[in-house]
């Protein structure tokens, strides 16, 4: 899904949860309304690719959603948005910066997928393979936003078709239970509607592959670990989402949309572009340095493995900026350290805008399964999924055999490093008592020569059930006139 034509969606002036409706048109095509705009082929496509560029936006997942992994073990914060500090200590309230600003794009995205919803289904000038997968990505985007807000904040609102066409926006937030079945229909939807693969020119593209793979994490989080089996093993064992042959292939603008790459933010050069590189990238060739991976994360590597190299910038590294290469020095981060996988520049120099963001990849998926069969089935039962993640960062890395969660835990870290998991998955094992999280986050984070990192490395206290989810943001509980309620470990 190339992101090249840009259209002005229709949002309900009334949609207390959201705000304003933003206006993204690069190419004004004139004014629509929901009357006049849902006419043909065209309007579709159009009014999808407006779903997919809610994407772009900074403060959803160009750069506010990585925040929330700063809480995690594996990094800690830079740049000069100071009160991310909250984030990381566990002192953020309802009206913390981050906790508030992502909301409404989530509902924007939402609202989007609504009107195609809508709409799409009357079209008649529409080829109906085109018009399948076109309802088909509506389905999987509203759900991959209510996945975040669940993930995030526990029990939000629901607004459905109906809820847009009755005018019915503010409304009061659901238990987890009822949004994850909205999702899980939402994700069944896309899964019978959406392509398993594209030709060239639509690469980028959810497919089915994208809902199963979804699908599989949504059951890993609601503990249903045979239907993540289920599911998870649809990706796994289609060669349409095989792995990459080559880790760094996922993180290359150039091979970005691989086979592996179930879903990404379709970012490029000259049009549309999300600034997630430009928040990872050195200050001093180009970026804004906000992530510093720590010393405990680089450490959890096994000697050998090239996923350090890919995914980490160190001491003494040489690095291309496309019109030299530099030394990696260590006073360029907090810690020492960047995130290598997230850094591209052009050959005429200047950072590469065209490289992918990965929001979900295959790899995540096997080792999802593998956990599943593990805490199914025991011991070694995951291990053909562990040890292909693996042989793909190198056939000299030893196989696993009987491998338990130690080892599950161990390769989900390094794998997915940087890319939003390692506080999720956390939390999620110490929901389900695999682990003590309290242990990981009482300790230091630390720099690369084994301090404290002086900015969000001091030990933090993790409360349960309390830091389990964030408070719903203050504003959205205002606008809403008494009918949303604050999440009960927030209530003052």
């Amino acid at each position: 899904m190339q992101p090249k034509k840009y259209i002005s969606l229709l949002c309900s002036a009334a949609l207390l949860l959201m705000g304003a409706c933003n206006v993204l048109d690069v190419e004004p095509k004139g004014n629509y309304t929901t009357g006049n705009y849902w006419r043909n082929q065209s309007d579709a496509l159009d009014g999808i690719t407006g779903i997919y560029n809610v994407l772009l936006e900074e403060e959803y997942t160009g750069f506010r959603e990585f925040v929330f992994d700063n809480c995690s073990d594996d990094q800690v914060r830079g740049g000069d948005h100071g009160y991310d500090q909250a984030i990381e200590d566990f002192t953020y309230d309802p009206s913390t910066p981050s906790v508030r600003t992502g909301w409404r794009w989530k509902y924007e995205q939402i609202s989007r997928a609504n009107n195609a919803l809508i709409y799409i289904p009357d079209i008649t000038d529409i080829d109906p393979a085109i018009k399948d997968r076109c309802l088909g990505e509506a389905h999987f985007l509203r759900a991959f936003a209510y996945w975040r807000l669940m993930v995030l904040y526990g029990e939000v609102p629901i607004i459905t078709e109906e809820d847009v066409l009755n005018d019915n926006y503010n409304k009061p937030k659901v238990n987890i239970d009822t949004l994850r079945q909205y999702i899980e229909a939402d994700l069944l939807q896309a899964a019978n509607l959406l392509p398993e693969t594209y030709e060239a020119g639509d690469k980028g593209r959810v497919s089915k592959g994208s809902a199963w793979g979804l699908l599989c994490k949504l059951y890993m989080y609601w503990e249903k670990l045979d239907n993540a089996i289920e599911y998870g093993s649809m990706v796994v064992n289609n060669a349409n989402y095989a792995l990459a042959p080559n880790y760094v292939d996922n993180f290359n603008a150039a091979t970005g949309n691989n086979s592996e790459v179930l879903f990404a933010v379709q970012s490029e050069n000259g049009w549309g572009y999300t600034d997630f590189v430009t928040y990872h990238a050195p200050r001093a060739w180009g970026g804004w340095s906000f992530f510093y991976p720590t010393k405990g994360l680089v450490d959890e590597f096994e000697p050998g493995d090239p996923r350090k190299e890919v995914s980490i910038m160190q001491a003494g590294d040489q690095v291309d900026i496309g019109t030299e290469i530099v030394t990696y020095d260590p006073s360029l981060s907090g810690t020492g350290y960047h995130y290598r996988k997230f850094c591209r520049w052009l050959k005429s120099g200047g950072l590469d805008y065209s490289m992918k963001t990965p929001l979900l990849r295959a790899a995540d998926v096997y080792l999802l399964v593998a956990e599943a069969k593990i805490r199914t089935l025991g011991p070694g039962a995951g291990d053909a999924e562990i040890n292909a993640v693996r042989r793909r960062a190198s056939t000299a890395l030893p196989a696993v055999s009987g491998a338990g969660m130690t080892e599950l835990m161990h390769e989900r870290r390094v794998e997915l490093s940087g890319e939003n998991q390692r506080h999720q998955d956390l939390m999620r094992w110490d929901k389900a008592q695999l682990i003590d999280i309290t242990t990981y986050y009482n300790k230091p984070k630390l720099t690369y020569n084994g301090t404290q990192e002086p900015i969000g490395g001091a030990p933090r206290t993790f409360v349960r059930p309390k830091h389990y989810y964030f408070p719903l943001p203050q504003q959205e509980i205002d606008r809403s006139k008494g009918v949303l309620i604050q999440n009960p470990n927030y209530v003052n």
